[in-house]
This record gives structure tokens, C-alpha cells and sequence, in this order.
């Protein structure tokens, strides 16, 4: 699944807060924004893909939950945050090489044929969030249980998982069918993920020992060393080169969106564009980790996790016959399900902590709205979605915007730019309103209202531009004809 993950710490925000964020590029999956009472939490769980049976803790938290609104294929929760304000996403698929496959396969499902038995298969993203954000209370507790779950199942998939607290933001990667990785980030620094295996500097005597940055399966030291992983030289660890692709298809999949990422967040610290460029879309030793210009706010996080090379010959909207226009597979695709900021605010009171900003459908052309997460229950009109196409609903909503938007890119660009600009807007005027009325009353119930009254003004938002692309749209129909046009 071709995702793109952000991860921005507390000392890099505009406000102090942890923020992580994941595109969940589906195949147009229809999702929901829910929250998970503790009575509904499986006891025992089974995986739809791995057919995995797991027994789960008597002790879940409350969480939210973005899960596909069709079950067949699974859960799917994607993102949440628990009712400690602890946040993860997951996840990102990853890449890797035959060196790390060979020395620790994939765990596979495997059918009964005949006199063979079923085998269960690993855990993937199906699963992740279910089985570990109800039972972390901090974003390193988060790393040790998946950890954990890794080294006991395995995995059958590449993935890359994010989590943040309201100090901490830890980013792990899964390494073979066992094994993984896992890196805090620095306070004042961002990430940037495309779908490649990301973390450039490790300390594996941290990892195995203090671990204070990093974290790692119990084993990796004498893993790597066992299978002759490590092509570094020098004393620089880099995990990239060991455990990461080094494909011709990363050139025009993954590296062109960590590229324009950097460029956007870091547009003087390196070279970015020309003959004599430190970095170019087709660059593999773009850092992981870097500190930004300026500090970064939700906006920025929407804005690049909804680009498509703005500025660049690579941009598959500007007109003209550049060749060079549909060449990288951008950061905002059509096929989106779900994004979400998850933002926990150290400097509130616990109620208050936990921000989940979220948009359906294709990025370039939907819109950011702020939910409180600390909750029981959510708004209808984020959390009743069917596999029916429907107005009253913040998905299809999206949805039917993009979808029309799209081929009338330069007519509708303007109505879409004063949607995307107005409900984030409005979304903060809530906010601020209501954070300072629960602050002043210590009546934190007032989260429901809160909630109900920022759905509202999306779905009026929502429904105000869908009409307006509507029109656009059916104006420039091909079957228009008027006498006065001949």
C-alpha cells in the first residue's frame, strides 16, 4: 500500500504539540472515523488476511479508529488516539532486498491442502492498530509491545509504524518476517517516509543498551552479523543500506516525494534543483530526519501530504506537453482513503491533549477538519459511512469533491482552494473557543458539543463546494451546445 508518513516533534511544531501523519493510499477505501468503547475490543482476535488467532489483554483503553467500512478484507483501523493521548498510525509499507528476505523470511499464510495443514501467516497492517494502541500509555510502550508481537508472529509484510505521546515521537521499522528497528526523534527535527525502508543513522550500543534513541529485536547485532547484512564502511551505521531497497523503481516511486518534502520544509538548506543539486527526486541519500526552516503547523503537514510537485516540471496538472508531467508518482494520489494529523498537546489538561485532524478521499482536493479525541462517542457525520454513496457523510463528501474537481482542474481550482482554506480555519476558531470555555469551566463534556458543532460547520462547507464543483463541472460537459456559440 503506497503511503506517505510525517512525523514532527514537540520542539519543531508551532505549539509545542507531538504531531504524526500518514496518507492511507488504499485502493479507494471507503472509511470512517469511529471511537472503540473497551467492551467492544476483542478478547480474542483473528486476522482476516493471516487467518492469526491472538489472545489479547483483559485491559484495553478507549481509542479512535479509522477502519474500512467494509469488513471482508478486515479491520483495517489505519489511526487513533487512546484515551491515554498516546497516537500511532500504521502503517507505512516499506521496502527491503533479498539479503534481509533470505535471512528471515516473510511469515505467509498458508492453505490446507490435503494432508497439510493450515498455517497462520504474520501479522500486517490489517491488525496493528487493534492489537497494540489499547494497551500503550506512551509512545515507547508502543514500540516494545509491537516489538514484541514481532518477534512472537512475525510478519508478512514490510511496514513502517509511527507513534507519538505528548514528549516523544518513535518511528518503527519491521525488518524481515522478525526483526525491526525502531528510532526516537529529536525533539527539534521532522521525518519524511515515502515507501522505502527510511532510517539513515542508528547506534545498535544504544539500542542493546541504554535505549535511549533507539530500540531493536533482541537479537539484530548477531542477526546482521551472522547473515553479512552490513554493507556499511566506515563507523556510520546506516540501516538503509542494510536493510532498505536500492531499486530503479524507488526513483520514480518514493525518492521524487521525499525529495519535494524536503524541498518544501528545507527550501535553503540544501540545493534542491539544477545542474549542481544536492539532492534530486532520484536521490537515495535524502535524510530521513532534518530541521525545518520554520516551525511547522497543521496547515504545512495537510499542504505536503496533499502536493503533487507544485512548482516542478513534474506537477500532472500544468498544461502543456512537458513529458516530464506524469514521471513521479506524487505525495496526494487519487486513491486515498483516509489522512490524519495526530497531534497531542502537551501543554493542556489530559482531556484536552488529543487533536485528530482528518480528511477522506483525494488530497489535492478535500479538506482538514479538528476532532477531539477524547470522547466516547462520534459525530454521524464523520462515523456513519456505508458502502452507499451519500451526501450526509464527511467521506463521500470528500469523495464526490475530488472526483469532480479533478478534470476541471483550473475552473474548480479556485473553489477548492477557499474550501480548503476556510474549514481549518473555522476548525481553529472552534477550537480555540471551546478550549478556552472547557478551560474556564472544567466542564470537559463539552467535548460532544464541541465535536457536533465542528462537523457541522464541515458538512455545511462541504455540501456549499460540492455544489459549486457541481456546476463547474456540468458547465464543461462535453455534451454542452448552445445556437449562440456557433
Amino acid at each position: 500500500m503506497g503511503c506517505t508518513t510525517i512525523l514532527v516533534g514537540k520542539k519543531a511544531s508551532y505549539d509545542g504539540s507531538t504531531m504524526i501523519a500518514r496518507n492511507d493510499d488504499g485502493f479507494f477505501d471507503v472509511k470512517k472515523l469511529v471511537v472503540v468503547d473497551p467492551k467492544k475490543q476483542p478478547r480474542k482476535y483473528k486476522s482476516k488476511i493471516a487467518h492469526l488467532s491472538i489472545e489479547l489483554p483483559d485491559n484495553p483503553m478507549r481509542y479512535t479508529s479509522t477502519p474500512s467500512v467494509d469488513p471482508k478484507r478486515g479491520i483495517w483501523a489505519a489511526n487513533g488516539i487512546n484515551e491515554a493521548n498516546v497516537g500511532m498510525t500504521a502503517t507505512e509499507t516499506l521496502s527491503t532486498n533479498p539479503l534481509v528476505l533470505g535471512a528471515d523470511p516473510y511469515v505467509v499464510y498458508k492453505e490446507k491442502k490435503g494432508r497439510q495443514k493450515e498455517v497462520a501467516g504474520g501479522l500486517g497492517e490489517e491488525d496493528l492498530v487493534v492489537l497494540v494502541l489499547p494497551y500503550i500509555r506512551s509512545a515507547r510502550e508502543g514500540v516494545k509491545r509491537l516489538g514484541e508481537l514481532l518477534e512472537k508472529y512475525g510478519t508478512y509484510e514490510p511496514n513502517g509504524i509511527a507513534f507519538n505521546d505528548e514528549n516523544e515521537c518513535w518511528w518503527l521499522e519491521t525488518i524481515g518476517g522478525h526483526h525491526w528497528i525502531a528510532r526516537r526523534l529529536k525533539d527539534e527535527e521532522y521525518v519524511i517516509m515515502p515507501n522505502q525502508f527510511g532510517i539513515d543513522r542508528f547506534d545498535l550500543d544504544d539500542a542493546c543498551g541504554e535505549q535511549k534513541y533507539h530500540m531493536c529485536s533482541a537479537d539484530l547485532k548477531d542477526f546482521i552479523e551472522k547473515n553479512h547484512l552490513d554493507l556499511n564502511k566506515g563507523k556510520v551505521f546506516n540501516p538503509r543500506y542494510v536493510f532498505g531497497s536500492h531499486s530503479d523503481g524507488d526513483h520514480v516511486y518514493n525518492t521524487p516525494r521525499a525529495w519535494f518534502m524536503g524541498r518544501y520544509f528545507n527550501p535553503t538548506t540544501y540545493r534542491w534543483d539544477g545542474e549542481n543539486a544536492d539532492f534530486t527526486p532520484e536521490s537515495d541519500d535524502i535524510p530521513w530526519s532534518m530541521v525545518a526552516e520554520k516551525k511547522i503547523t497543521v496547515e504545512d503537514i495537510k499542504y505536503i501530504l496533499s502536493s503533487y510537485f507544485q512548482g516542478t516540471p513534474y506537477n500532472p496538472y500544468q498544461k502543456g506537453d512537458d513529458p516530464r508531467k506524469h514521471l513521479y508518482r506524487p505525495i496526494g494520489i487519487s486513491r486515498t482513503g483516509v489522512m490524519a494529523v495526530l497531534q497531542i498537546r502537551g501543554y493542556m489538561p489530559d482531556p484536552l491533549k488529543g487533536l485528530e485532524w482528518i480528511c477522506f478521499g483525494a488530497n489535492p482536493f478535500n479538506t482538514v477538519v479538528p476532532i477531539y479525541t477524547y470522547t466516547d462517542v462520534m459525530p454521524k457525520y464523520m462515523s456513519d459511512v456505508s458502502l452507499d454513496v451519500s451526501t450526509d457523510n464527511f467521506y463521500w463528501g470528500s469523495r464526490l469533491i475530488g472526483a469532480l474537481a479533478d478534470p476541471h482542474f483550473y475552473s474548480s481550482g479556485q473553489i477548492v482552494e477557499r474550501y480548503q482554506m476556510k474549514v481549518p480555519a473555522e476548525g481553529h476558531r472552534l477550537i480555540n473557543e471551546y478550549d478556552e470555555k472547557m478551560l474556564k469551566e472544567k466542564d470537559y463534556s463539552l467535548i460532544r458539543e464541541a465535536n457536533e458543532k465542528i462537523c457541522e460547520m464541515a458538512k455545511k462547507e462541504t455540501l456549499d463546494t460540492l455544489a459549486q464543483v457541481l456546476r463547474d463541472a456540468s458547465v464543461h460537459m462535453k455534451c454542452s451546445y448552445n445556437r449562440s456559440d456557433n
